[in-house]
């Protein structure tokens, strides 16, 4: 799986761990984040990721930064995306089987690396369900297309 990474400065080194991480498992992860040092604000990492999945760049995102809540906020603004913040495994698994999350988010200042591997393990290796809960995850893309007035594909 092809997948984006974003970060702000509270979460550059947690970000260059998981990533490696992932490479190690064997998903071709784009960085989208910044270095350990370098300073960012969180909306543009959110916003860079959500955009790469809705182009087709990445199939999924992770996006970290102090609680993982204002990256995915700013990320949830791009329609079709449907940012998950997680600060343990279940919400995670959960978060793609009953909502087809496409982006997981969680916060440096929350959890530490071992448990934010266990989480994304957890992440990816869920699939969404279908059924009853497609039906929930149409009734967001109706909002969405309330609001923008275009239904997204996502």
């Amino acid at each position: 799986m092809r997948i984006g990474f974003g970060c702000d400065h509270a979460a550059a080194e947690l970000k260059e761990e998981l990533l490696h991480y992932m490479e190690e498992k064997g998903h071709e992860c784009v960085d989208y984040g910044i270095s350990p040092g370098e300073k960012a604000d969180y909306p543009v990492q959110g916003r860079k990721v959500a955009e790469a999945i809705t182009a087709g760049e990445v199939e999924k995102g992770v996006l970290i930064c102090g609680t993982g809540v204002g990256i995915s906020l700013a990320a949830n603004k791009v329609p079709g995306i449907r940012a998950a913040v997680c600060s343990e495994p279940y919400t995670a698994r959960l978060s793609v089987q009953h909502n087809n999350a496409n982006i997981i988010a969680m916060g440096a200042r929350v959890v530490g690396p071992e448990l934010a591997k266990m989480i994304l393990d957890e992440f990816f290796g869920a699939r969404f369900e279908g059924g009853r809960h497609a039906a929930r995850v149409d009734l967001i893309r109706d909002i969405e297309e309330h609001y923008t007035g275009k239904k997204p594909e996502l």
